[in-house]
């Protein structure tokens, strides 16, 4: 990767004030920027086979768009846990702990 989380976080930040966005980008306001854009990524897959969408990123048009969607998704999913405070590896990395305890491996424990 060529930047950090907390870089780009960062970035996001200066984007939105240099704009003067900040009032709009309120906890809610980013939930639904974020649902929309993970729709825009479904949509791109929506009528697709399994094996249409297995291949995707082998059309240079439909792999742009799949990037562009993913890093709208992200974009907004970092404005969202910068608003909120939230640190979103430290976040993931408590729900992948809870995740193994809760889903063991088959015959673990056995």
């Amino acid at each position: 990767m060529t930047e950090d989380l907390h870089a780009l976080q960062r970035r996001l930040a200066a984007f939105a004030a240099a704009r003067r966005w900040e009032p709009y980008h309120t906890p809610k306001n980013l939930a639904v920027a974020l649902s929309v854009e993970a729709s825009e990524l479904l949509e791109i897959f929506q009528w697709l086979t399994p094996e249409q969408a297995a291949g995707v990123m082998g059309d240079p048009d439909s792999a742009h768009r799949v990037r562009d969607e993913v890093a709208d998704v992200l974009a907004y999913l970092l404005q969202f846990c910068e608003v909120l405070g939230v640190d979103v590896l430290e976040a993931l990395s408590a729900k992948i702990d809870r995740n193994e305890l809760r889903f063991p491996l088959p015959g673990a424990g056995d």
